[in-house]
């Protein structure tokens, strides 16, 4: 595993700014609707930017805002720096969500080097889907997306969970055909188009409490951030949906709980 230094983390940090500023860029020129979340949007509140440990960065949309930045991408990206990915227009990906790489770059997750593409250095870009807003409903929901994560996450997970019992269960779910689970997974975001509620998840992403939601507004109502050297997008109600996430966000976590992602291949700039 590499472990990398202040400097190369700063670095990765840097590169992904590139690709927060090429979302906004996007988005605003096509009136697209986003929110920077999770750690990102703590750092921007908490550090005026990224989290001085943190080597990930988080933006989300509304599924209809997903669908049109997707299709936009195709003309509107800068393809000679960046490339977007995923389960729709990426051979082999199996993540419910999409990233925004850097060309040039390599940022190979542990355990994932068979995966088959292009592996850079990335954000996340979610998609919220809604969810049923009584509990047991939400619950059920919950168990429902616990179990297609898990046969997403089986290509990876028979290699990489520390459990010989875990493993073999992760070689058994890797026996589905892949067509079949993004089939059904298409079907979960038809029926969460269909459902009446101001609640809100992203389907294939643990949500961090066992309220397994967020409220809608919180990506509806939003506000610019000054995050880093660049403006963006975030929640109106920052205090609200930070406190939701992270509980008391202000306090900073103990030395062994800041953690990073496991990489095996790390390469902030192209090779000549």
């Amino acid at each position: 595993m590499i472990i990398p230094d202040k400097k190369t983390l700063r670095g990765i940090q840097l590169i992904q700014l590139e690709m927060l500023k090429e979302v906004d860029r996007i988005c605003r020129e096509n009136d697209i609707e986003y929110t920077i979340i999770a750690g990102t949007m703590l750092g921007a509140v908490r550090h005026g930017g990224y989290i001085p440990w943190d080597d990930d960065a988080d933006i989300a949309m509304l599924r209809s805002e997903y669908l049109r930045f997707r299709r936009i991408c195709e003309t509107a990206l800068d393809h000679e720096r960046f490339t977007f990915q995923d389960h729709v227009c990426t051979p082999g990906y199996r993540w419910g969500y999409g990233k925004l790489r850097r060309r040039g770059t390599q940022f190979v997750r542990e355990h994932q080097e068979h995966m088959p593409y292009e592996q850079g250095i990335f954000i996340d870009i979610f998609p919220l889907d809604k969810v049923p807003e009584p509990y047991m409903l939400r619950a059920l929901k919950n168990f429902e997306c616990f179990c297609v994560r898990k046969i997403l996450w089986s290509k990876v997970g028979k290699i990489a969970d520390r459990s010989p019992l875990k493993r073999a269960v992760y070689r058994m779910l890797d026996r589905i055909p892949e067509e079949k689970i993004l089939q059904y997974y298409e079907g979960m975001i038809r029926r969460a188009a269909d459902t009446p509620s101001k609640m809100v998840r992203i389907l294939m992403f643990p949500t961090p409490n066992r309220e397994y939601m967020y409220y809608e507004r919180w990506y509806t109502d939003r506000k610019e951030i000054r995050f880093e050297d660049g403006i963006f997008f975030g929640p109106a109600d920052a205090d609200g949906y930070l406190s939701f996430k992270f509980g008391d966000y202000m306090t900073l976590p103990p030395e062994k709980d800041r953690k990073n992602h496991p990489v095996s291949v790390l390469q902030l700039t192209e090779t000549k």
